[in-house]
């Protein structure tokens, strides 16, 4: 009896143990490098710098874009947007005057930072002028810059 009351502890200690070793040891694969999709960005990098470029326009076009044009066209006023890297904006983007207080210096910082990403990586473009705009026009509640016919 005397054994008995030995082995059945050991057994109890030893699948206890077992038991235990078992569930500490972790998966394979959370040893194994990230994929570069979960990876975050390097700040030095162009795909990280056009990220920015591509959020800072996207806010400007959502601030914008809560405006409806409804066919006054008076209310409304057109900006340089983007730069070429050979001078010169890429296009005109309009907007409502009475956004122009805080609407304007975010696009003039788009275009000073999408001018400094350009000397930064070297960027190319087409040298070809774009024009100032004619005017503005409402299609569907949004405003757009109506260019000269060429």
């Amino acid at each position: 009896m005397k054994n008995l009351f030995i082995k059945i502890p050991l057994l109890v200690l030893c699948t206890s143990l077992t038991v235990i070793s078992c569930k500490t040891q972790t998966p394979a694969t959370e040893n194994l490098p990230k994929d570069i999709s979960e990876r975050p960005a390097d700040e030095s990098s162009q795909k990280y710098d056009q990220a920015q470029l591509d959020k800072l326009k996207a806010t400007i076009n959502s601030e914008i874009s809560k405006e409806k044009c409804t066919g006054n066209t008076d209310e409304w006023a057109s900006a340089p947007m983007g730069s070429k890297a050979c001078g010169g904006p890429k296009s005109y983007i309009a907007y409502p005057k009475k956004l122009e207080a805080s609407i304007l210096p975010k696009i003039e910082d788009y275009n000073n930072k999408e001018k400094d990403f350009n000397t930064k990586f070297g960027i190319t473009s087409d040298c070809t002028l774009v024009g100032e705009p004619a005017g503005i026009r409402c299609v569907n509640g949004k405003a757009e810059v109506i260019y000269p016919a060429q």
